[in-house]
């Protein structure tokens, strides 16, 4: 089998992948990659998902999440303290079917990084918390450890309607991939 990239494996199709973004991946990102996975497992969609999280900037590669990120995660139940920090790569816009930024700024840096076909998978997360305005979820990491909590607070907001997208566009996919990979009979 050969891979479209080098020295990386080729997920399965019969997966859905859900990549969230914010500039260093050691705040936001890994909050709300901590809090999806958790929500995921108690929910059955259709497809099996896998969630990653990667940062505009590869300031603190390698890195684990801000303790106070990590702290602020465990008081509500989710341990991020295995997670490491990267840097979004080329690739990311190939493999995954979801890129969620955390603000608008992100977001931007993401589009002008994909190559326009790929725009359409670029979104941020609050969109799935349509009651919240504005729609960027700011950095805590210049703040203090209420910041991270509030940020807890925003990426939970928008659990319920992510949740219901990740549903609708993994039972698409398995549909499609249904279709152009029948069953034997």
């Amino acid at each position: 089998m050969k891979f479209p990239w080098p020295g990386r494996r080729q997920p399965p199709p019969e997966t859905f992948r859900v990549l969230l973004v914010c500039m260093g991946n050691i705040c936001r990102s890994p909050m709300a990659e901590g809090v999806l996975r958790q929500r995921l497992a108690v929910r059955q969609l259709a497809l099996p998902v896998e969630v990653d999280s990667a940062g505009t900037h590869g300031y603190h590669e390698g890195a684990p999440p801000d303790p106070r990120a990590q702290s602020a995660a465990l008081r509500r139940g989710v341990d991020i303290s295995k997670l490491r920090a990267r840097r979004v790569d080329e690739v990311d816009f190939i493999r995954f079917d979801l890129v969620l930024a955390m603000d608008e700024e992100n977001r931007k840096a993401l589009l002008e990084a994909a190559a326009e076909e790929y725009h359409g998978k670029i979104r941020l997360m609050l969109e799935y918390a349509p009651e919240r305005i504005p729609r960027s979820i700011p950095d805590p990491y210049y703040g203090g450890q209420t910041g991270f909590e509030r940020v807890l607070d925003m990426v939970e907001e928008s659990m319920a309607g992510l949740l219901d997208e990740l549903e609708r566009l993994s039972t698409e996919k398995a549909r499609h991939l249904a279709g152009h990979n029948p069953s034997p009979p």
